[in-house]
C-alpha cells in the first residue's frame, strides 16, 4: 500500500525527518485518519506532504513499525506508526498541481483535503514521482 501524511512544517518538516531518520508518527486523531494508520504494515510507502503555505508533496518515507498504542493517550483508543526517511523529491509536487490534472480527481488529496492519512494508489504514486523528478 501506498500513503500520504501530512504536516505543518513548522510543527515537524520533511527536512527534519531526514535529519531524524525515523520518527514516531503520532498526533493523529481523526477517526478516519486513525483507521488508515492502523491499515499501514511494514514497508509500505509514504509521501509526506507540507501542509500550510507550503502546500506540497516534499518526498517518501516507508512505514518502519505498524501501529501500536500511543503512549502519550490516556483514552487507549489512538495508535501511532514509525517512519523512516526516504528521499527527497527532485522538487516538491504542489497541490495546484495536482488539482490541475485530472488524473488526481479521485485522489483524497483532491476531495478531503482536511484527512492527515490518506491512501494513495499505485497509479497516484507513479504519476507523483514523475511530475516530482522533473
Amino acid at each position: 500500500m501506498n500513503w500520504l501524511v501530512k504536516e505543518e512544517p513548522d510543527t515537524y518538516s520533511y527536512t527534519q525527518l531526514l535529519s531524524d531518520k525515523t520518527t514516531v508518527w503520532a498526533g493523529v486523531k481523526n477517526p478516519v485518519a486513525q483507521r488508515h494508520l492502523r491499515d499501514m504494515q511494514k514497508g509500505d510507502r509514504v509521501y509526506f506532504y507540507h501542509t500550510g503555505k507550503d502546500k506540497a508533496i516534499q518526498g517518501t518515507a516507508t512505514v518502519s513499525k505498524t501501529a501500536y498504542p500511543d503512549p502519550k493517550d490516556k483514552t487507549g483508543r489512538l495508535v501511532v506508526v514509525e517512519l523512516a526517511a526516504g528521499k527527497a523529491l527532485e522538487r516538491p509536487v504542489t497541490l495546484a498541481e495536482i488539482k490541475a490534472d485530472k488524473r488526481f480527481a479521485t485522489m483524497p488529496l483532491v476531495r478531503i483535503a482536511r484527512l492527515s492519512v490518506q491512501p494513495v494508489t499505485d497509479e497516484q504514486w507513479d504519476m507523483i514521482d514523475a511530475i516530482g523528478q522533473h
